[in-house]
């Protein structure tokens, strides 16, 4: 029966992968789950490991000496203020766990890694892409590309792996939904607390604030649990192997669905005319100058037609998160309802600020997997429901209502 590493267990998605592991147990009879510290108790077949990715190899493996196994899934990522910053230190983590397993002696056990990472590989941190995305699509590489951490540690990994008697799979999940412990990094957590302080404020509406022209685009996201599956698939599906699969949960979305769905969830409503009122706390942002939609722009009949795209926003959510009517709404939210403190101030606002604003579709292809096999889907509103739902349990969202 195979056996499982995990790294970056308490994150997002990591944790989600701890958890479908340890649900099946007599499938994976062992489930070593590494973090920097452990903040939750875990099933019996679960061994929580303390390890620190960004000491040095011979340091780590001296944390790993007790830890072996067939399956390696790595999920563990650091957020850098730049994405040089971020090139060298993800990087970096990934070359210096795996040269650990050498050390240690665990990369002989190794049947195959797994490696998460997202769909910056196809440059959506840029501007627009060419839609649908696919797995076969050119990396966004040039002279004024910023470096892409994803592309040094699929590089690493195919080295890593290369003559030996292990490979790998690689996953491109997109715009994250789920639930993280104590780590308020993710889109649920945000959207929730805009939602709830909103009504806290006493409004009764629930504006959008981000883009009026992203509100009726498309985006393609991810529910933490179903990219689970899909790794525990992919780990031990023959033909996976030595290939790269996007990740997301089969439909395609709009604001202008999920937005009254969420207000509703929260008693409020959608200002019927949201986009014709005067916006003076937006704000706007350039993107890259050359979109990665332009590298295919030739071939596609587009040259000359590609424009550099924007991240908008009607109510800056940075700005609103620190008004003082904003945050007095919060504590007396927090201190009514017993919530966790310091949610709000830990949200990702900035993250929502570019998920809600963008200007341009994400659309991604599953075509992919599905033709190897994999039948997962999940419901997106169904999701962010769910995972809205499990933050209010762990009193970091109040009750909708």
């Amino acid at each position: 029966m195979p056996s499982a590493i995990v790294t970056g267990a308490t994150g997002i998605l990591g944790r989600a992968i701890v958890h479908e592991l340890s649900a099946h147990a007599q499938q994976w009879p062992t489930v070593h789950a590494l973090s920097r510290s452990k903040t939750e108790s875990y099933p019996s077949n679960v061994i929580h490991n303390h390890v620190d990715l960004t000491s040095p190899s011979k340091e780590m493996a001296e944390q790993l000496a007790a830890v072996k196994g067939e399956y390696l899934f790595f999920s563990a990522y650091l957020q850098q203020d730049s994405e040089q910053a971020n090139f060298d230190v993800n990087g970096d983590m990934l070359e210096a766990f795996l040269n650990a397993l050498d050390i240690t002696g665990a990369s002989k056990t190794l049947k195959r890694i797994i490696l998460v990472t997202g769909a910056k590989q196809y440059g959506v941190h840029l501007g627009a892409a060419k839609c649908p995305m696919m797995e076969s699509d050119r990396w966004v590489v040039g002279d004024d590309r910023p470096p892409n951490f994803y592309y040094r540690q699929q590089d690493i990994l195919r080295h890593y792996c290369q003559d030996r008697e292990f490979d790998w799979v690689v996953t491109y999940p997109n715009d994250v939904i789920g639930l993280a412990k104590g780590n308020f990094m993710n889109l649920a957590t945000s959207v929730g607390l805009y939602a709830a302080v909103t009504k806290e404020l006493g409004s009764g509406e629930l504006p959008f604030p981000g883009s009026e022209i992203f509100y009726t685009k498309f985006d393609s996201f991810t529910v933490a649990n179903l990219h689970a599956k899909f790794c525990a698939w992919a780990a031990l599906e023959p033909r996976a192997g030595n290939e790269a699969f996007n990740v997301v949960n089969g439909d395609i979305e709009s604001w202008q669905n999920l937005w009254p769905r969420l207000a509703q969830r929260y008693g409020l409503k959608v200002p019927p005319d949201q986009f014709e009122r005067s916006a003076d706390m937006s704000s706007e942002m350039l993107l890259a100058e050359r979109p990665p939609l332009d590298d295919w722009a030739d071939e596609l009949g587009l040259r000359g037609k590609v424009r550099q795209n924007k991240v908008q926003q009607r109510i800056d959510l940075v700005k609103w998160s620190q008004k003082e009517e904003v945050k007095e709404g919060w504590e007396k939210l927090a201190d009514r309802e017993g919530l966790e403190k310091d949610a709000f101030e830990k949200a990702t606002w900035e993250f929502l600020a570019f998920v809600l604003g963008r200007d341009y579709d994400i659309v991604i292809s599953m075509s992919k997997a599905r033709k190897l096999g994999w039948s997962g889907y999940a419901d997106t509103w169904e999701s962010l429901e769910e995972a809205l739902g499990e933050l209010e349990v762990a009193k970091v969202l109040p009750k909708a209502k």
